[in-house]
């Protein structure tokens, strides 16, 4: 029988409803606590000012968080996994579209953890033993992903998260930052103007992009809610709280330590004291939660296509990929492709909303495992949404902006990520109202 930890793509039972609303705060605080969002707080700072730059963070964060949170409360509401939930307003069929874009993104963002979390730990234990390792780093940490994902989003957070891992987290977070303060002039940096590069409209839609990127994950743990209303304040307010916080230590490592280079904000800390590059550490192991958070979406996602499949086998599998692309692919490249994924999911929610909204604001997972095998008006609303996201803000590879470029895109300031997300869920719900008219009256 199906455990707590390898609960497949049927509704999730009673018994197993067991994270409340301080669980899942801690297990999405955790996925928040990111190095991804400390280093792209340097695109925000000193491009704007402070005041704009936390004024564009505060609303960037309240529309992302209102997002996922409302994909956390539909997850626990059906029960099922996210890609299951793809169902309702794509059908079956339709549904695998978006399963084998979410493996390609879970599974490149997995790679990226591995190789964020074995390049700090190689880099403190050649500080201290002279010894770099990366080779067996990176093994070592695709095991541990492998370990987490073994014990399934209850085990995590009852055995790892609320036992140790969150206190180490918050000391460290709590160090960073007052190093980060120390000896800083506040009252400068509040005055001094932003020296452009980036639109307060631009800041905004980058941080709703790093927040709403997780929103094809979130039902994956919030099935196991015990209600709505936790999966809701627990998924959206976690997450608020612990990037919030990630940005504005990392504007305050940009402007008051001098560390002005995304890339070299770790680098820049680990180098400033031991005390500094063990909080680093701490910070940087509590990255394991993001690959152990990838690599079990991975898993869950491919049973949507493959139900009778062991997710212990697949996440074994999974594990066993992620760890090898760390160790011989070269990411660079394949960072642009993960961009380009990433703008199919904020329209891809608005029409998972059109459709949630329009049956009664509750879903039935059984009823979702028996959809209509190709549901037309909601997959192509869900591609205009896309292409009007890539058309104001072309994200992928140079071959594709330039693709896009040549349609002329507008010069405007009203970002990309709302108006696809209006435009799908708008779209969507005037195809799904179409459909129930021409639908048959039952005899």
């Amino acid at each position: 029988m199906a455990t707590e930890g390898s609960w497949g793509v049927t509704p999730v039972p009673e018994r197993l409803r067991t994270l409340g609303t301080l669980d899942l705060t801690l297990l999405w605080g955790n996925l928040g606590v990111s190095l991804l969002v400390l280093v792209t707080a340097a695109f925000l700072v000193p491009a704007l000012s402070i005041p704009e730059a936390l004024l564009a963070l505060v609303v960037g964060s309240l529309i992302g968080n209102l997002m996922l949170g409302t994909a956390g409360l539909i997850g626990a509401d059906a029960r099922v996994p996210a890609m299951v939930l793809m169902r309702g307003p794509l059908g079956r069929r339709g549904s695998y579209g978006a399963t084998g874009l979410n493996v390609a993104q879970c599974l490149g963002w997995a790679t990226f953890e591995i190789v964020i979390i074995a390049a700090a730990a190689s880099a403190l234990s050649d500080r201290l033993f002279g010894v770099r390792a990366e080779a067996a780093w990176t093994v070592a940490t695709g095991a541990a992903a492998l370990a987490l994902a073994l014990l399934g989003p209850i085990g995590v957070v009852r055995r790892v998260i609320r036992k140790f891992a969150v206190w180490i987290v918050l000391a460290s977070l709590v160090y960073l930052t007052w190093w980060a303060l120390d000896g800083a002039d506040l009252r400068a940096l509040w005055d001094a103007p932003g020296e452009g590069g980036t639109t307060f409209v631009g800041a905004v839609d980058l941080v709703i992009a790093i927040t709403v990127s997780w929103i094809p994950l979130a039902a994956d743990y919030t099935r196991f809610g015990r209600t709505r209303r936790a999966a809701f304040v627990g998924t959206g307010g976690g997450y608020f709280l612990a990037a919030t916080w990630m940005f504005v230590l990392g504007g305050l490592l940009v402007l008051a330590k001098g560390l002005s280079d995304p890339a070299e904000i770790p680098a820049g800390v680990a180098a400033a004291g031991l005390a500094s590059a063990f909080a680093l550490l701490a910070v940087t192991v509590d990255e394991a939660d993001e690959a152990f958070a990838n690599v079990y979406s991975t898993a869950v996602s491919l049973q949507n296509l493959l139900p009778r499949a062991s997710q212990r086998l697949l996440l074994c599998g999974v594990a066993a990929v992620a760890t090898v692309g760390a160790l011989t692919i070269e990411l660079s490249s394949y960072e642009t492709f993960l961009l380009l994924l990433g703008s199919f999911f904020v329209p891809l929610f608005g029409v998972l909303l059109a459709d949630w909204l329009l049956s009664g604001a509750s879903y039935d997972g059984r009823d979702l495992l028996a959809a209509p095998a190709f549901r037309a008006g909601p997959v192509g609303a869900w591609i205009a949404g896309f292409a009007l996201y890539q058309w104001l803000h072309p994200l992928g590879p140079p071959w594709w902006v330039e693709l896009v470029e040549r349609t002329g895109p507008p010069e405007t300031q009203i970002g990309s990520s709302l108006p696809s997300f209006a435009l799908a869920f708008a779209l969507a719900a005037a195809a799904i109202l179409a459909e129930r008219r021409l639908r048959p009256e039952p005899a």
